[in-house]
């Protein structure tokens, strides 16, 4: 299979503080066709050059959000990007089929379990589900969205020594999306990609 680029666009907008996706952001520079862009690092003043973002997008196959969620959504530099990226005419619209075909992929952490996320949870709904805006988004602009890929609990993962296992399976979501090995169908319907990578977890620790 032809291998696919990776445009893993990243926002995170206190660095300092970050103890799950900045050593993800690291660790994604291991991975191969993959191109890291810091949100915050390369616009701190939100102003974005919308010809350069828009290029990148044309050159890669793959795009990947990555961030911490941040009041059940993401940081606002990922919606300043959207706002001013996905252009009428480029993204979606008249003549506007830059992105189809293309597939976009959530990264994020958060800082509840997994069991608080969902109906009769603390906060009500799935993480997919509060990241409907986002699908949709995709769905407008002929990207095959896949489901998130979510560190629950992350304010203890480094503590109970979750976070290694999740960077590993992070790498192993780069390198199957690089091969083009991913079951689109299959991973665009499940709750989160987790389920997708755990019986891959399970054969490389029989």
């Amino acid at each position: 299979m032809t291998s696919q680029r990776i445009l893993i666009l990243y926002a995170h907008p206190c660095q300092h503080k970050s103890e799950v996706n900045s050593r993800l952001f690291k660790a994604a520079r291991y991975a191969r066709n993959v191109t890291l862009v810091d949100l915050y690092g390369e616009y701190p003043t939100f102003n974005i050059d919308v010809d350069k973002e828009q290029q990148r997008l044309l050159e890669h196959d793959v795009i990947i959000f990555q961030f911490p969620m941040y009041w059940y959504s993401t940081p606002s530099i990922l919606k300043e990007w959207q706002d001013l990226v996905l252009e009428y005419g480029f993204a979606y619209g008249q003549d506007g089929e830059a992105l189809h075909g293309k597939t976009l992929l959530c990264i994020t952490s958060a800082g509840g379990k997994s069991e608080s996320y969902q109906a009769s949870g603390y906060n009500r709904y799935s993480v997919r589900e509060l990241l409907r805006p986002i699908e949709q988004m995709a769905a407008m602009t002929g990207m095959n969205y896949l489901a998130p890929l979510v560190l629950f609990d992350a304010r203890s993962a480094c503590d109970d020594e979750r976070l290694d296992a999740h960077i590993k399976r992070y790498m192993q979501v780069l390198q199957a999306l690089s091969d083009n090995t991913i079951d689109v169908e299959r991973a665009s319907e499940l709750p989160t990609l987790n389920q997708y990578f755990r019986p891959m977890e399970l054969r490389h620790s029989a």
